[in-house]
């Protein structure tokens, strides 16, 4: 299973507006794990950057001048993505501006269907609690020093850390040790089973204790099930 953790930067929140994507960044999972390939852009906007914008990701007018736009990159940004899952942060954001852009290119959209919600995710899993990618972080105990400003692949690889954590922790596939069949579901002869202590552990029950337990089963008839031997 092929997946993009992915995340944009860009000149604001609404692209009818005239706000454009400034930055994409995207680190390529498979089976949950990190290949190693990865997805960076920066792109001119062909617009002056507001203030709001650059104090959050300090990518300004002179910094964008001459690199891509957007058209040069969009044919490249869809065959890295594929028909892959896009595992991103408050995924309607990115989607919105994603598909945006590509329209106005008129290439294909990027169906929502293809989007994994981990802004979704974790409201589910701790509602009522904090669930920006700094405070899962901190949860996580996920180290995001580096994160000063948001940075579309630096921010894309914290999130591929908090996502493998919100989907049951880093390793969600591992098998420790093939106890079955691959064709049969039959146990094999590595199958492990717990073998019985070779001395009983000492009852932690004081004398008192069980004293006070039978006179307790008395209270309870003539045929308690704790008097049941089989």
């Amino acid at each position: 299973m092929r997946e993009i953790v992915l995340d944009t930067e860009t000149t604001g929140f609404e692209p009818e507006q005239g706000d454009r994507i400034v930055e994409i960044g995207g680190v390529e999972l498979l089976n949950h794990m990190p290949t190693g390939r990865t997805y960076h852009e920066y792109i001119d906007p062909k617009r002056a950057m507001p203030e709001d914008a650059f104090k959050v990701h300090g990518l300004g007018d002179d910094f964008l001048r001459g690199k891509p736009v957007f058209a040069d990159i969009a044919d490249g940004f869809l065959e890295f993505v594929g028909d892959a899952k896009l595992v991103i942060h408050n995924a309607a954001f990115d989607m919105k501006f994603l598909n945006a852009e590509l329209r106005w290119l008129n290439k294909r959209q990027l169906p929502w269907e293809q989007a994994i919600d981990t802004l979704a995710i974790a409201r589910k899993k701790f509602p009522g609690s904090p669930a920006s990618l700094d405070a899962l972080c901190r949860r996580f105990n996920i180290d995001n020093g580096a994160r000063t400003l948001h940075g579309a692949l630096l921010d894309s690889e914290i999130l591929a850390e908090v996502y493998l954590e919100l989907i049951g922790g880093r390793q969600p596939g591992l098998i420790l040790g093939q106890t079955q069949s691959q064709t049969s579901g039959a146990e094999t002869e590595n199958t492990w089973r717990p073998a019985p202590r070779p001395t009983p552990l000492p009852a932690r029950l004081t004398e008192a204790e069980a004293a006070a337990h039978d006179v307790f089963i008395e209270t309870l008839g003539d045929a308690p099930l704790w008097r049941k031997t089989s």
